[in-house]
């Protein structure tokens, strides 16, 4: 008995030790978390938030047979020129909401997984899917396809989408190693890839005139939230795994350059949306993992951690959380809403009486009239 304990216990060890795993951890230096305090002191100030539904779904002649499970993770919004705001869920179902209507109604399916969407000046909507890579949805619902390939490698994560005045579509492919496709959907891609710190995302931007996709920037880890600045003169763009914004200039004497917009995030920032009065509104999947950050320097033990049964892995947390910062990168608005009942939120919508926030997993749209707000905080 002694030897097959001592014999399961060498296997388990050896197991966790050597065991293949997709991560080749990298060390790095998390920053000190300093968690909900400051200007992220804790608060409820999304508990006022209520419900948009998605659209129900239809039903089929054997329900007992064929379950149809309802729609769920409206990722990102865009709002096109008529009012109406689109969203996109996992079953690749993008989805309308019209003004004055009370739930989403389905529009057209991409047969991937829509993220980031945008609509350009001439109402098509352009779309980041995971799956397929950079899509344009015409008006009429037509789908083509802009680009799934750059420098001769494939686009394998296509994430958010931003469009800028003069055409160009700017938008980031989260990381070229972990497809979301065949790693097992959006969120286990994005967590091989923070756990492996390596910096496999990058920011492209697509050309419409000449139809050329380009590599601005690359060594990103989980490339994530794209955004143009209301001047035109730079891309921020969200580096989830290292909790913070980064800028790209694009045009005046800076071009090209890249620096930090805002740092040492308490979560793990999603989307970023500009705002109507040129602000920016960031939403966190998740606070920070302290486990993930102790482990940080240690790239072995989180090649341990990736061995460990799923359940037992560091994971995200449902805890409402989006912030709102200014032109200079400081926060002006900070929104939670502690016990996760709106879980994962990515971004934000601002419209002129309305903010939507978006979720990775949740089945609606949650909604927070600006008039309910503390005053100052839609400013």
């Amino acid at each position: 008995m002694r030897i097959l304990i001592i014999s399961g216990l060498l296997a388990v060890m050896g197991y966790l030790a050597f065991w293949p795993v997709p991560v080749e951890p990298e060390a790095w230096s998390a920053p000190q978390d300093k968690g909900y305090s400051g200007v992220h002191q804790a608060n409820d100030k999304l508990s006022f938030a209520h419900a948009i539904a998605l659209s129900e779904p239809t039903a089929l002649s054997n329900k007992e047979t064929n379950p149809i499970k309802s729609e769920y993770g409206p990722e990102d919004f865009a709002l096109r020129s008529d009012g109406a705001i689109a969203t996109a869920t996992h079953s690749g179902t993008i989805m309308l909401l019209a003004p004055n209507d009370t739930h989403f109604t389905p529009w057209i399916n991409t047969g991937g997984r829509p993220l980031g969407l945008e609509f350009d000046a001439n109402d098509n909507l352009i779309v980041a899917d995971a799956y397929l890579g950079l899509l344009s949805v015409s008006p009429s619902g037509d789908i083509s396809l802009l680009a799934d390939t750059v420098d001769d490698t494939r686009i394998v994560y296509a994430d958010d989408v931003d469009v800028a005045e003069n055409g160009m579509i700017y938008f980031s492919d989260a990381t070229t190693k972990f497809s979301a496709k065949a790693y097992g959907g959006t969120l286990s891609g994005s967590l091989l890839e923070i756990l492996e710190h390596k910096g496999n995302g990058r920011l492209l931007a697509y050309n419409p005139t000449t139809q050329v996709t380009s590599v601005l920037m690359d060594g990103l880890i989980f490339a994530n939230g794209v955004a143009i600045s209301e001047n035109q003169q730079y891309v921020l763009v969200n580096e989830t795994g290292s909790y913070r914004v980064l800028r790209y200039f694009i045009a005046g004497p800076k071009t090209g350059l890249v620096d930090v917009f805002i740092d040492n995030l308490p979560g793990f920032p999603d989307n970023i949306a500009t705002a109507p009065d040129g602000g920016y509104w960031i939403g966190f999947a998740s606070p920070r993992s302290a486990s993930l950050d102790d482990l940080s320097n240690t790239p072995f033990l989180r090649k341990v951690v990736q061995r460990l049964p799923a359940s037992l892995r560091p994971k995200a947390k449902a805890y409402s959380h989006v912030i709102k910062l200014n032109e200079q990168g400081k926060v002006t608005s900070d929104l939670q809403d502690p016990s996760g009942n709106y879980p994962l939120t990515t971004g934000v919508l601002e419209t002129a009486d309305m903010l939507y926030i978006s979720s990775l997993t949740a089945s609606y749209v949650a909604v927070v009239e600006k008039a309910n707000l503390p005053k100052g905080e839609d400013e």
